[in-house]
């Protein structure tokens, strides 16, 4: 017997992911492949993720359906990278392409969502929160470093207000550009976050940060300096790990003392490093708020939140 599901859909700059929920929002299946990115290389071009998200849709959809017996009775797909105006990135076309064809072919609604509102969804899903009426999002990837005040609005939908975040390099980046020049390879957080165990005291990197606001450039050069004075490698990367956790332990302070915000999720590649997170429940702990982190699995780039959100908004008779 088939099982009806929701169909998410996201081809981000570095994932191409599928998903898919049924009708009460738990999840049957979810499949992704990362970009290849060239050794040495620290990214891509958006012609090279598009060709690349094009390769492998149609293998991920296969394996998606291959391994189970499902009917799509809606679809959720990441159309543009944030909900702001002027948003936008050949990338997600290739995923957003796709979901118009399949839900015009299977006569299935279709709901249009962002990369970022698809990392928040997944991550209320994951968390065990389910949902929040307000409360704080720091977004921390390669592509993305802010924080935003979530408030759920009346149609169901989210809204989501920068309100500060990195002013340079996003913190991903930080990682990435560190990483790289370690000679670990691209995308460098789970290989940074490994060799960071392995040391036996951390390298203190600088941190700025102030009120909601972030700065990462200086730290990485900081960090670019000490590999070339020979600073143990492992060290090294426990110290990045460290400022990025210090950085964003204060502007949250900073910013729930002002806004008076209970609940922070956390969501991004980024927040999928474990000590981080660790850092961050002791650092935090004698506030008077609750953390919310994505699962692990569902921090980093993937489709859970398209998938989610066409359920959510669909199944309560909500359509765009």
């Amino acid at each position: 017997m088939k099982v009806d599901v929701y169909l998410g859909i996201d081809t981000s700059c570095y994932t191409t992911s599928v998903a898919a929920v049924d009708k009460n929002g738990r999840i049957v299946d979810e499949a992704r492949k990362l970009l290849m990115v060239k050794p040495g290389k620290k990214g891509l071009a958006q012609s090279e993720m598009v060709f690349q998200h094009t390769r492998n849709l149609p293998v991920l959809i296969e394996e998606l359906f291959g391994r189970n017996d499902m009917k799509i009775i809606g679809i959720g797909v990441s159309k543009k990278p944030r909900p702001v105006e002027n948003s936008y990135m050949p990338a997600f076309l290739s995923g957003y392409g796709l979901a118009r064809s399949l839900a015009k072919v299977c006569c299935v609604p279709l709901v249009a969502i962002t990369h970022q509102e698809n990392h928040l969804e997944a991550a209320l899903h994951s968390s065990g929160i389910g949902e929040l009426q307000r409360g704080l999002f720091l977004h921390a990837s390669g592509g993305t470093t802010e924080i935003l005040v979530i408030e759920k609005q009346p149609c169901l939908k989210y809204q989501l207000t920068e309100i500060g975040g990195s002013i340079d390099l996003h913190a991903g980046q930080f990682i990435d550009r560190v990483g790289i020049a370690l000679g670990l390879s691209f995308p460098a957080g789970p290989h940074v976050e490994a060799l960071a165990a392995k040391a036996e005291t951390a390298y203190v990197l600088p941190v700025a940060a102030q009120g909601t606001s972030l700065s990462f450039s200086g730290p990485c050069s900081a960090a670019l300096r000490a590999i070339e004075n020979g600073v143990p490698n492992a060290n090294l990367a426990l110290g990045v790990q460290i400022a990025l956790a210090e950085s964003f332990a204060r502007v949250i302070v900073a910013t729930v003392h002002v806004k008076k915000l209970k609940n922070i999720v956390f969501a991004g590649g980024v927040m999928s490093n474990l000590f981080i997170r660790e850092y961050l429940k002791k650092a935090l702990q004698k506030e008077d708020i609750t953390l919310w982190f994505a699962g692990p699995t569902f921090s980093a780039d993937n489709a859970l939140g398209c998938a989610v959100a066409a359920q959510r908004l669909l199944g309560e008779g909500k359509d765009e």
